[in-house]
């Protein structure tokens, strides 16, 4: 039972075990030509990344037997950034578990904080342990680790390409211009003050030019809703009055607050609703915000009729459309 006893209290520790790197020169130097080939991996992963991001396009293919067809672009960057830190994860472990020091010590339960001498001990063995591991005299590691990092330090960087171009005036300009028919949408037919009654509603876009294609983008800045009122009903100064055409207001379609479309009427009202954060404006006060989260009414576009009696503009919108954007005063 002492015996028993004497052994729990004090197990001991297995005799140690001394690696092939330890005490054969040979082994050490192959295991450091190890680890610095991982690290030369991970330098290769890293490149074939930013390679597949710059130089490879987004619309290739290859066939993969276990993927089938699939887009090479992408393919190239999973594997480039995957292999690209495993082998850094490898390398470390395979350094520390080959030529990192290997011994063993017992240190005794202390309380949480030190004292100060101990302290001052613990960064002294943290600088002598550094100089232990090699790191300074293996040179071989040193460079490729470094090769490694440096370059996979690089992959966030070349991310951010897709931050650019900057959008210059592109947010601050449509379609609409001086003389511009208004066309139905859809059916791109130019519409006239006689087909809209009293009440209604349509949806419009500018008139493209010969050889201009219209995008999505475009359809987003350019869509215009045209409602009509009885000329005594707006509240408008005689400004914003000349910019209507016998009761024909034109707005944007696209909401001043997160830019969603503002899609409801309520023709009792007379007030215009975005669905998403039922930001509500008022039709005869020039779309004046009256409730909801938008901050700004919906900017106007000023009409009148050519020689042939269809609505056109008169000059772009009084502001830019959509939410407001870091070059914008409001």
């Amino acid at each position: 039972m002492s015996n028993e006893i004497e052994r729990l209290s004090d197990p001991g520790l297995p005799e140690h075990q001394h690696r092939a790197t330890d005490i054969d020169p040979v082994a050490e130097k192959k295991a450091e030509r190890q680890v610095a080939l991982y690290f030369a991996l991970s330098a290769v992963g890293t490149i074939v990344f930013v390679y597949s991001y710059i130089f490879v396009p987004i619309t290739s293919f290859v066939f993969v037997p276990i993927l089938g067809s699939t887009n090479t672009h992408q393919l190239l960057l999973g594997l480039g950034l995957a292999f690209s830190l495993l082998f850094i994860g490898i390398g470390a472990i395979h350094w520390a578990k080959q030529l990192m020091p290997d011994n063993e010590v017992i240190a005794e339960r202390h309380e949480l904080r030190s004292p100060k001498d101990e302290r001052d001990d613990f960064v002294a063995t943290v600088k002598e342990r550094a100089g232990a591991a090699g790191l300074g005299r293996r040179s071989l590691i040193k460079r490729s680790l470094g090769l490694s990092l440096g370059l996979v330090g690089l992959a966030p960087l070349v991310l951010l390409r897709d931050l650019g171009p900057l959008p210059a005036k592109q947010l601050e300009t449509t379609n609409w211009a001086k003389g511009v028919r208004l066309l139905t949408d859809p059916g791109d037919r130019p519409i006239k003050a006689t087909d809209l009654e009293v009440g209604a509603v349509a949806q419009v876009l500018p008139e493209l030019g010969a050889g201009v294609e219209r995008t999505l983008s475009s359809i987003g800045k350019d869509a215009v809703l045209l409602i009509r009122l009885r000329p005594e009903e707006f509240r408008l100064s005689a400004e914003r009055l000349s910019w209507t055409y016998q009761g024909i207001i034109a707005f944007s379609k696209i909401c001043s607050h997160m830019g969603c479309a503002v899609a409801l009427y309520e023709q009792q009202t007379k007030h215009l609703l975005c669905p998403c954060h039922q930001s509500t404006f008022d039709v005869p006060q020039a779309a004046k915000v009256i409730f909801g989260p938008s901050a700004r009414p919906l900017p106007q576009l000023a009409i009148t009729v050519d020689k042939d009696g269809y609505l056109v503009a008169q000059k772009p919108f009084n502001e830019p459309v959509g939410p407001s954007f870091w070059e914008r005063s409001s």
